[in-house]
């Protein structure tokens, strides 16, 4: 019996093949003109203006909300989190000194619940809002926009697992002030290790390419660079080694962005695999406690199928028996994890609460076989109904 696995190689012999013969021309191996030409090529089929490769989608993440806290857009300290959602995009929130709130999540697309959201903006009037679309199924984003918009909040997207997905034909990351995405084997596309922040605000656009190298000015567009050097009276030859903000190094390499090149060649045919593969889960699996029910999305990049079942132990063992890989559903809650319970009182978030207990996801990737998935959910049937 042959296993199924969670995830598989997005980077095929073709691409080994053709970064080896890259490599004996004897490029330049550091960030240099490849990752500008990968940021571009990101840029125009996502649909943003601008685009920073980093060397994860948790470095994305990161910086995405240092650069709200360094250019003073935050009112206040409080930020609001999803309770369903993955601990770096929790965890820059607490590395940084902000104020947590959790927010819980509906039980028909696993996003926010609007209602508690909106409570949350009126009771703590909220700076920032980062939200994720939790295994690529689209938040409420008319919803969230307006009341981001109403609340003077900053929204942050973070669709790491949702590359492609679609709502009122706009791909995830376009809505908010910035987006995040992940490049991690087994994500949608891969550069081994690597991620992108996008905005269409020009300056964070500059801060941005200054915070991912130390803080320096080398990057940035030249009319914003001389802007910098004639504000702080920087010589050309001292703006080598200066600091204009307490930056990161969170670099890319130049082989991750050759690799990032090709992948985005083929990312819509790896979508449309995930998508159709999400379509015939979604027609065999029978689960009568509980079904993902996306609401105004439009095209799924699913990047695995939730299941949620009091059956939980009996189902992981018996798809474990199977050789079927499968994993909770993403962190489960929040407020159930270690490094939140240590340091914040328990919120009030009883959908993320029940996820967390009886969730878990099933493999979803490109080289799934139809019987592949006839097979898992014809176990998962077995348990659960």
């Amino acid at each position: 019996m042959k296993e199924i696995k969670l995830a598989e190689e997005t980077i095929d012999k073709k691409d080994i093949s053709a970064l080896i013969e890259w490599l004996q021309t004897e490029p330049q191996l550091t960030k240099g003109p490849l990752t500008q030409e990968f940021e571009q090529k990101w840029s125009q089929w996502l649909g943003v203006k601008y685009s920073v490769f980093v060397n994860s989608g948790s470095s994305a993440n990161l910086i995405a909300l240092y650069s709200l806290i360094t250019t003073g857009q935050l009112k206040n300290k409080k930020i609001i989190l999803p309770a369903v959602s993955w601990a770096t995009t929790v965890s820059p929130a607490i590395q940084f000194g902000l104020t947590p709130f959790l927010c819980d999540c509906n039980k028909s697309n696993l996003g926010l619940d609007i209602d508690h959201l909106e409570k949350l903006f009126k009771k703590e009037k909220p700076s920032a809002l980062f939200i994720v679309h939790v295994l690529g199924f689209p938040n409420d984003m008319d919803r969230i926009t307006e009341l981001c918009k109403t609340y003077s909040v900053k929204l942050i997207e973070d669709s790491c697992e949702s590359i492609g997905s679609t709502f009122n034909n706009t791909k995830t990351g376009c809505f908010g002030d910035l987006s995040t995405f992940s490049f991690f084997f087994g994500h949608h596309m891969s550069t081994i290790e690597g991620g992108m922040v996008c905005t269409n605000d020009r300056d964070l656009y500059a801060l941005l390419l200054s915070l991912r190298s130390h803080g320096w000015d080398r990057d940035l567009p030249a009319d914003i660079q001389r802007k910098w050097r004639k504000t702080s009276k920087v010589s050309d030859f001292r703006a080598l080694y200066t600091f204009y903000h307490p930056g990161f190094n969170l670099r890319p390499t130049e082989p991750q962005a050759f690799l990032g090149i090709r992948q985005l060649s083929k990312i819509d045919k790896i979508i449309t695999k995930r998508e159709e593969n999400f379509r015939l889960y979604h027609s065999l699996i029978k689960n009568k406690e509980w079904k993902i029910n996306p609401r105004n999305a439009g095209q799924i990049s699913n990047f695995a199928y939730p299941i949620i079942t009091s059956h939980l132990n009996k189902l992981t063992t018996k798809l474990m028996e199977n050789k079927i890989q499968c994993r909770p559903l993403v962190c489960g809650s929040i407020n159930k994890q270690p490094f939140w319970t240590k340091r914040y009182p328990s919120q009030h978030t009883p959908t993320a609460d029940w996820i967390h207990d009886y969730g878990l996801y099933l493999p979803n990737h490109p080289q799934l076989s139809k019987n592949d998935i006839e097979f898992t959910s014809s176990i998962v049937n077995q348990v659960t109904n």
